[in-house]
């Protein structure tokens, strides 16, 4: 396993991120725990969760993610091992049961937040606390186009004030944004320059051959600021495995369970992932581990946050980091792209 600066930190984390949405509602606490085990086995140090975990966000399964880690940590005592990421959901997303739907990015979310996340998570500290979404309307979720809406926010000032105290208070070690646009990520870099508050580590937006918008105005930010891509959905919610090729819906596959999902199930996202399963077919890799193959090996990547129902799906995605791709894969791939660019946003 190779491991990679976590910003401008000390912190080096695997390539690697061990995801864990479905579990508290795909997976089982046991089926969790051997994928904690099989994952660091692999090397993997860096695991990803949030308040808001499980997927889709429910009342009857809220915070049940969090706990089974904490879980983990209570009967295993390895916490210091791992490199934790968690992070505070924001408004909108149909999200009422957390705080009552009043979520902002102000100093009492993050507090009462915060201090959930430690408690379920059975630990002092987080070592990565990131921002879910932004709190103000942009576009992220499927949006590619900006459209302004004149409302208020929380200021992005005081959202960063806070979270120094909490880094100061030494609950969190540093911080992170997510599904974060150009305009946002840079404001925060800014602020926090100017007032010595804590500078922003990562960034984890969507990225995966169907949407590959990162490319467009936040990889050379990620480059030039060493504020690295955490890489979420690398396999657009599974039809980038094969698994939905030709339009088959497999029982209890996501998709096929969750309406929810319809990100990457329109016609052109259809049609591309099946062109780029083809591809990985030919050429006789397998499509999911070619998918998660060209993610990490992207410059702008810190870490891959891969995810999975099973231990043998998530065997495929360990071996995916042994994956070279071809030059010819590589050209089959842009190919694809420049005729069915980012289908998926």
């Amino acid at each position: 396993m190779e491991y990679r600066p976590l910003g401008r930190t000390d912190l080096n984390v695997s390539a690697l991120c061990l995801g864990t949405m479905t579990w508290g509602e795909q997976n089982t606490q046991d089926e969790a725990f051997a994928q904690i085990e099989r994952a660091k086995a692999a090397g993997l140090n860096f695991i990803d969760t949030a308040e808001m975990y499980p997927v889709p966000p429910r009342a009857e399964t809220y915070t049940r993610t969090e706990q089974i880690i904490g879980n983990w940590f209570r009967q295993r005592g390895d916490r210091a091992d791992w490199i934790l990421a968690s992070k505070i959901a924001g408004p909108g997303n149909a999200i009422s049961h957390i705080r009552d739907g009043q979520l902002k990015h102000d100093r009492r979310n993050i507090v009462e937040a915060l201090d959930g996340s430690l408690k379920r998570l059975q630990t002092d500290w987080i070592d990565l606390y990131q921002l879910h979404w932004p709190e103000r309307s942009t576009n992220f979720f499927g949006q590619l186009g900006y459209q302004h809406k004149d409302e208020s926010f929380t200021a992005l000032e005081d959202t960063l004030e806070a979270l120094d105290e909490q880094v100061r208070a030494g609950k969190i070690r540093h911080i992170g944004l997510s599904n974060e646009t150009p305009w946002g990520t840079m404001r925060f870099l800014q602020i926090a320059q100017e007032r010595g508050w804590p500078r922003a580590v990562s960034i984890q937006n969507p990225y995966n051959l169907l949407n590959r918008s990162f490319e467009v105005g936040l990889a050379e930010i990620a480059i030039r600021e060493q504020i690295g891509l955490l890489a979420y959905s690398p396999m657009a919610f599974g039809m980038l495995s094969g698994k939905y090729f030709g339009g088959a819906r497999p029982a209890n596959a996501r998709i096929t369970l969750f309406n929810r999902f319809t990100r990457y199930t329109n016609p052109q996202s259809e049609s591309a992932s099946d062109r780029y399963v083809t591809l990985a077919r030919e050429h006789g890799l397998d499509p999911a581990q070619m998918a998660l193959a060209f993610v990490t090996r992207q410059p702008f990547v810190t870490s891959n946050i891969i995810g999975a129902t099973n231990l043998e799906q998530l065997e495929a995605n360990l071996g995916s980091f042994e994956l070279k791709l071809s030059d010819e894969v590589l050209a089959g791939i842009e190919a694809i792209h420049k005729d069915q660019p980012n289908p998926a946003p």
